[in-house]
């Protein structure tokens, strides 16, 4: 036989498997439990009777054998019955009272991953609700003020113009790529840090002198203050001040404060604050939409750049918190704003702290 016969010609089958159901394989046992002992103890009485009844009888015996392990098969599933049917619907009831620990057990195990399931499901929604609204809008602008450079006679000046709100979109867009993988990759692992001795104050210096432009043209203030060493990557860590700062700026009436402290960094600002809790803002892709400072936030955005900022400072040991602060009122109060947008309470700070295991002076 050449090779090309051999390699053409099927394989044989190792082993001939047949899938049965549970309820069978339990028929099957007690079948085998009743009937096999008659079977024995009829042989060995070996009765006067003619063949033909003795075989008639053991058919009798095991007719009804299998019919009672089939009975009672039934009956020994009918809590995984009803929990197949449960989760074949979706659905789970109460536990019924006839169900063993075992099934119990089972039920809960189901319950926990049809909550994972839906959790994740409302978060994937999330995510698309994000890609589609928060991608859509700076992608239309850019489109929008490309369409007018490239087709109508616009001056140098004006052009020039076009030309940076077209960069400061493409730059949002990227930033917002950015943060939403970002946070999907921290969702799904660990943040991998390499800790070394890092001059906070330093570290503080350059996110203000990053953030300086931004916080000009805003027209507020950024304060730097402390003075600190701890161990930490600086360079993670200096990402995840910035995304406060950033955050900060974005809500600031008037001045910003970074500050080295004893138990870590903060952020604070005169800003209106948070309008729910941290930890439920702090998720990856929220999918309750989310309103700041008069400003409605779709589901993902507003809690981005918060989980972030929490996985770095959890893995330096540390965590991200918030809390409201008396404030100092200034000799001269900003001016009030329009009465359709209210100014937040002017004694109250909002302020995030990262913390860290342990700063030294």
């Amino acid at each position: 036989m050449s090779a090309g016969s051999r390699l053409s010609s099927p394989a044989r089958p190792r082993g001939l498997r047949v899938r049965t159901t549970l309820r069978a394989q339990f028929t099957l046992v007690i079948f085998l439990l009743a009937f096999l002992p008659n079977l024995v103890m009829t042989l060995m009485a070996q009765p006067a009777l003619p063949s033909g009844a003795i075989i008639a009888w053991m058919v009798l015996v095991g007719a009804t054998c299998a019919l009672v392990g089939f009975v009672l098969s039934g009956a020994l599933l009918t809590s995984v019955s009803r929990l197949r049917a449960e989760v074949m619907r979706g659905q789970f009831g109460e536990p019924h009272h006839d169900d063993p620990l075992e099934i119990l057990s089972l039920r809960q195990a189901f319950t926990d991953l049809l909550g994972r399931l839906s959790t994740e499901q409302a978060r994937r929604n999330a995510f698309m609700a994000t890609l589609v609204h928060d991608l859509k809008t700076p992608l239309i602008a850019t489109g929008h003020l490309t369409k007018i450079i490239t087709t109508m006679p616009v001056p140098d000046a004006e052009r020039r113009t076009m030309g940076e709100q077209i960069q400061a979109e493409t730059a949002r867009l990227l930033g917002l790529v950015q943060q939403m993988a970002d946070a999907h990759r921290f969702e799904q692992e660990q943040v991998q840090v390499r800790v070394a001795p890092a001059d906070l104050r330093a570290l503080l210096d350059e996110v203000a002198a990053r953030v300086a432009t931004q916080a000009q043209e805003q027209g507020v203030q950024i304060r730097v203050s402390g003075h600190g060493v701890a161990a930490a990557d600086a360079p993670v860590l200096e990402r995840a001040v910035t995304n406060l700062t950033v955050n900060a700026l974005r809500y600031a009436r008037t001045h910003v404060t970074l500050e080295v402290t004893p138990s870590g960094l903060t952020v604070t600002d005169d800003g209106p604050g948070l309008p729910a809790p941290l930890d439920e803002l702090a998720q990856p892709f929220n999918a309750q939409p989310t309103t700041i400072a008069g400003q409605q936030y779709t589901s993902g955005t507003a809690g981005l750049g918060l989980f972030i900022v929490r996985r770095i400072a959890q893995a330096h040991g540390g965590d991200l918190h918030y809390d409201r602060v008396p404030a100092t009122l200034p000799e001269h109060p900003p001016a009030p704003p329009p009465d359709d947008h209210p100014a937040p309470d002017p004694a109250a700070l909002t302020r995030f702290t990262l913390s860290l295991p342990e700063v030294q002076p």
